[in-house]
C-alpha cells in the first residue's frame, strides 16, 4: 500500500516527473497528427505549456507550500499555454489546482474533487466542445475517480492505477466518436498527452527513479561554435542593463490575475524574469534599462525590501578589461561604451491597434503595409503562447487592441489573453487562416466603433475560403483519399481538397474546389520554396481557367506550404 496522502512536496515531485515524461514523448504525439502535414504540433505545444509551470515550480524548491506550488502551476502554465491542445491542458490545471490550492494534503476524495474541477473548468473555456478529444479523455478520469470513491475506495496507489487504466480504455476508444481518427488509425494526439502527464506523476507516486531537472528552454539559432571566453564576452550584446530584484511585501491578495498582470508588465519592460508568490511576499527579479518602472508598479502591491540593483553594462566593461590585461588583446571603445537606448517620449494612446500572428517575410509584409502594428512569428509551424500575445498587447500603444491569430489553433490563446488584458480592450477576430487575416484589417474602418468594426470583420471574413498546399509526412486515409508520404496535399477549411503528385495539379484542384458561381477574386500567396518563375506560370495557368475572377499573386514566403490560395 503506497501513500495515503500528498503533501506539497509529493505534489511538486509527481507534477515535474509528469511534465518531464510528456516531454520524451512529444515527437510520438506530434505524429498522431490527424493530417500527415510536417507541422503537427500537438505534442510540441502540450509540452511547452507544461515546461512553462515546471520551470516556476522548479523554481521554489524543497519546502514550497501547497499554495505556491498550485500558484506556479496555474500561472505558468496559463501564460506558457500554446495551441488548443495547450490551453485545454492549462485550463485543466487552473481547475485542479484551484480545488487542491488550499489543502495540507491531498487525499483519494480531494485528487477526485480536483479531477471533477479541473474537466469543469477546461470545458467552460471551449464554445464548442468536441467528443474524442482530450476533453472526452480527462472527463473520462474524473468519472472513474468519483466512482472510485462512491464504492469506498481510500488507497492513492489503487486508485492512481484504476483511474489510468480506465483513461488509456477512453483514449483508445476516441476513434469510434471522432471518424477521422478512425480514418486516420490514430487516438487524439491531445487526450494522449494527458494520459502521458498522469502516467509520469503515477511513476513519481510510486517512488520510480526519475530525473526531476528542468532546463530553460533552448535558445534560437543553430550550433554552438567554440570561441576563447574573450571573444564570447567580446559579442556579448546586453539589451537589457540593469539586473533589478526586490521582494515586495503584500497589502493585498496577489490573486493568480494580478500576478499575471504584473509578470506581463515585466515582459514588457524588461527579460530575464522570475515573479514567485508565496502568500504574504512576492520575490522579483527582472534585467530592465528602467528599474525604476518595475519598482513604481511593484509598489501599486505593498511595500519593498532587500532590494538590489546591478549595472551589467559596467560589469561586462570591468570583466571586459580584466581580460585583456591577461590576455594582451586590446579591447576597441565600441566593446566597452555603455549601450544608449533612445529614449521615447511618452504619447497618448491611439484608439486601435493590431497584432498579427504571422510567418513569412511577404506575408508580414502584406500586413505592416495594412497597418498591423505588432507581428507575432509563427503560426502552422509555432503556435505562440498566450505569454507572447500578453507581451505583444504591452507593445501596442492603443487603448483597443485587434488581435488576428490567423491560425484555428491559436484562437484559443488569443481568448486566454484577452481574459487576462485588464489596462486595455482586446479583441480577438477569430481568423483561422492568412488570408482572412488580410481580409480582416482590409475590412476596418477608424471612422467606426470597436464593437462595429469587430462585427464587420467578422462577417468578412466568413466570405473567404482558403487552401493550402504541403506534402504529406506519412501513409493514411483522410477524407475517403488515400494519401502516401510524400504527396502533395491542399487542404481546405474544411478537410483534405486535393491529393497527388504534381503540385501544380493538386493547387489547381484546391481552387476549383473552392471557386463558385459568386466568386470574383483568387489570391494565391507563394511559399519559400516556390521560385517567382514557376509561380507566375501558375498564375497563368489560373487566369485561363478563370478569366470572370481577378487573380492577385504575391509573395508570401511561408515555409512548408508552397501555396496559400483564398477564394472570395
Amino acid at each position: 500500500m503506497g501513500l495515503q496522502e500528498i503533501d506539497a512536496k509529493m505534489l511538486s515531485k509527481m507534477f515535474l516527473a509528469g511534465a518531464k515524461n510528456l516531454e520524451n514523448k512529444k515527437e510520438w504525439i506530434n505524429e498522431l497528427n490527424v493530417f500527415p502535414v510536417p507541422d503537427g504540433d500537438t505534442g510540441t505545444n502540450m509540452t511547452m505549456t507544461i515546461m512553462s509551470a515546471a520551470r516556476e515550480v522548479s523554481s521554489l524548491g524543497e519546502g514550497a507550500s501547497m499554495e505556491s506550488i498550485c500558484k506556479a502551476i496555474s500561472s505558468g502554465s496559463l501564460r506558457g499555454a500554446r495551441g488548443n491542445s495547450g490551453v485545454i491542458l492549462s485550463q485543466l490545471f487552473r481547475g485542479f489546482t484551484k480545488r487542491i490550492q488550499e489543502e495540507s494534503d491531498i487525499t483519494v476524495g480531494v485528487m477526485a474533487e480536483a479531477y471533477e474541477k479541473a474537466v469543469e473548468t477546461a470545458y467552460k473555456a471551449v464554445m464548442k466542445p468536441k467528443e474524442g478529444t482530450i476533453l472526452t479523455v480527462a472527463r473520462g478520469v474524473s468519472d472513474k475517480a468519483k466512482e472510485l470513491v462512491e464504492d469506498g475506495c481510500d488507497d492513492l496507489e489503487v486508485f492512481f492505477e484504476k483511474v489510468i487504466a480506465h483513461g488509456n480504455y477512453v483514449l483508445s476508444q476516441t476513434p469510434e466518436m471522432l471518424p477521422v481518427l478512425k480514418q486516420a488509425g490514430v487516438v487524439d494526439s491531445g487526450g494522449q498527452g494527458l494520459m502521458e502527464v498522469l502516467q509520469g506523476a503515477y511513476d513519481a507516486y510510486l517512488g520510480k527513479e526519475i530525473d526531476y531537472s528542468i532546463s530553460e528552454p533552448a535558445s534560437a539559432g543553430g550550433p554552438a561554435v567554440n570561441k576563447s571566453s574573450m571573444e564570447v564576452q567580446a559579442e556579448a550584446e546586453i539589451k537589457f542593463g540593469y539586473c533589478t530584484e526586490f521582494i515586495i511585501l503584500l497589502n493585498k491578495t496577489f490573486h493568480l490575475k494580478m500576478e499575471m498582470d504584473f509578470k506581463a508588465y515585466l515582459e514588457s519592460i524588461g527579460d530575464s524574469i522570475v515573479c514567485v508568490a508565496d502568500d504574504d511576499v512576492v520575490k522579483v527579479h527582472v534585467h530592465t534599462n528602467d528599474p525604476g518602472l518595475a519598482i513604481q508598479r511593484a509598489l501599486k502591491y505593498g511595500a519593498l525590501s532587500n532590494m538590489k540593483i546591478d549595472n551589467m553594462r559596467l560589469e561586462h566593461q570591468e570583466k571586459l578589461f580584466k581580460m585583456s590585461e591577461k590576455s594582451g588583446v586590446p579591447v576597441s571603445v565600441d566593446q566597452v561604451k555603455p549601450r544608449q537606448e533612445p529614449e521615447k517620449a511618452a504619447e497618448p494612446p491611439k484608439d486601435f491597434g493590431f497584432i498579427a500572428v504571422s510567418v513569412g517575410e511577404g506575408v508580414n509584409e502584406i500586413f505592416k503595409s495594412l497597418g498591423v502594428d505588432y507581428i507575432i512569428e509563427g503560426g502552422q509551424t509555432m503556435n505562440p503562447s498566450t505569454a507572447d500575445i500578453l507581451n505583444a498587447v504591452d507593445q501596442v500603444n492603443a487603448k483597443t487592441v485587434f488581435v488576428l491569430p490567423n491560425n484555428k489553433n491559436i484562437i484559443l490563446a488569443a481568448n486566454q489573453a484577452a481574459e487576462l488584458t485588464t489596462e486595455k480592450d482586446l479583441l480577438v477576430i477569430p481568423t483561422k487562416t492568412i488570408p482572412q487575416g488580410i481580409t480582416a484589417v482590409i475590412n476596418f474602418v477608424p471612422e467606426m466603433s470597436a464593437d462595429e468594426n469587430e462585427a464587420t470583420m467578422i462577417q468578412e471574413i466568413a466570405n473567404v475560403k482558403t487552401g493550402q498546399v504541403t506534402y504529406a509526412v506519412r501513409d493514411t486515409v483522410i477524407d475517403d483519399k488515400e494519401i502516401k508520404k510524400g504527396d502533395y496535399m491542399g487542404i481546405g477549411d474544411d478537410g483534405i481538397l486535393s491529393v497527388g503528385s504534381d503540385i501544380n495539379a493538386v493547387a489547381r484542384e484546391t481552387i476549383q474546389e473552392m471557386v463558385d458561381d459568386d466568386s470574383v477574386l483568387i489570391s494565391i500567396y507563394y511559399g519559400s520554396d516556390v521560385s517567382e518563375e514557376d509561380a507566375e506560370a501558375f498564375r497563368a495557368e489560373i487566369e485561363k481557367s478563370y478569366s470572370a475572377c481577378d487573380i492577385e499573386l504575391q509573395y508570401g514566403g511561408q515555409p512548408i506550404y508552397y501555396y496559400v490560395m483564398s477564394v472570395e
